[in-house]
């Protein structure tokens, strides 16, 4: 009981208060969400974490089936675009399809 603070404050200042709070809580976390150097993978961390040897991925560079960033003769991955492209490839189950279906003939 003896961290409690009651204090008056009128409820347009504690929803500033909040408000503030919340964008400063946000700019930090993409802040620091830029700077992680591990969103970006070489060619063996792109093929580990896709569970596909390196030739298959540049196979899949070469065809144009894979976001890369080019540097040095380099090729590097955004682990948050091959994610993308992971959910891209997903297919609909039954129910969903069902529901869809269901949702198409009432129009």
């Amino acid at each position: 009981m003896n961290d409690i603070l009651l204090s008056p404050v009128r409820l347009h200042e504690l929803e500033t208060l909040i408000e503030h709070s919340v964008e400063r809580a946000l700019k930090a976390h993409k802040a620091d969400r830029i700077e992680q150097p591990e969103d970006i993978m070489n060619i063996r961390q792109a093929a580990a974490f896709l569970n596909l040897r390196v030739p298959t991925i540049y196979t899949k560079v070469s065809r144009g089936e894979l976001p890369y960033m080019k540097k040095n003769k380099r090729l590097y991955f955004s682990r948050e675009e091959l994610v993308e492209y992971l959910r891209a490839g997903r297919k609909p189950t039954n129910a969903e399809i069902e529901v869809l279906a269901h949702h198409n003939l009432k129009k």
